[in-house]
């Protein structure tokens, strides 16, 4: 398998580069953890939103037009930007986007969109399954509460890394997160959704000492905003 490289923007931003390069609810304008503006954030072939909410989304028509990237996303969030003028050669499938439960190849990546515990206004809030051109399995949970169907997931799906949020209030707090990697049996985590704002989980020391009691098979991996690792 050929090195996967995962950045983390801070918040639930991240890049996977396996030859070509896909975004997750990249958000940089007003990110109080991220680098810079819109003029920080790398190239990308596709574009994936799990939600439509502002800190998921809010950059999303900016950077389709920066990037020139394919935008991955839930039928009803891929119209309202074709509406909002991302060009229908740049949403999947013109426009229809996808749906819970399928499964598009796209730019060499696998991409199965999965269900998520939280709320938005259009359609629904989703995570994705990446496998990646080398053969990497990625699970962006996107913002979620623990459920039981993450042990389906895992089941399907040899998870080598999970993205989940740990910061509660809005997602999954520690104790819920580290459950999930369970549930998920990830052979490795990234904690995100954390210290961006006050109200939230300040860092990741309680989940990884938390994962060490109920996942001790899964190794976190806890990155800096705008820190690289690779897979």
């Amino acid at each position: 398998m050929a090195s996967v490289r995962i950045r983390w923007f801070g918040h639930s931003g991240f890049s996977i580069r396996d030859g070509k390069t896909a975004l997750i609810d990249p958000w940089f304008e007003g990110n109080p953890k991220g680098s810079g503006g819109l003029d920080t954030a790398p190239g990308a072939d596709l574009l994936l939103l799990t939600h439509d909410h502002f800190d998921h989304a809010g950059d999303a028509v900016a950077l389709a037009k920066k990037t020139g990237a394919l935008v991955v996303a839930i039928f009803e969030l891929a119209g309202d930007l074709k509406a909002k003028g991302v060009p229908e050669a740049q949403l999947l499938h013109g426009g229809g986007g996808m749906n819970v439960g399928g499964t598009v190849s796209v730019q060499g990546f696998e991409i199965t969109m999965t269900e998520a515990r939280h709320s938005c206004t259009l359609g629904a809030p989703v995570g994705y399954v990446l496998k990646t051109p080398s053969g990497l399995t990625v699970y962006h949970s996107g913002d979620t509460g623990i459920f039981a169907g993450m042990a389906l997931i895992g089941e399907l799906y040899p998870i080598d890394v999970a993205l989940l949020p740990i910061g509660s209030v809005f997602t999954m707090d520690h104790r819920q997160a580290a459950k999930a990697c369970a549930l998920l049996k990830a052979k490795a985590v990234i904690p995100m959704h954390y210290g961006t704002f006050p109200i939230l989980e300040p860092n990741a020391d309680r989940f990884v000492a938390e994962l060490a009691k109920v996942s001790p098979g899964t190794r976190p991996i806890v990155l800096a905003p705008g820190e690289e690792t690779t897979l």
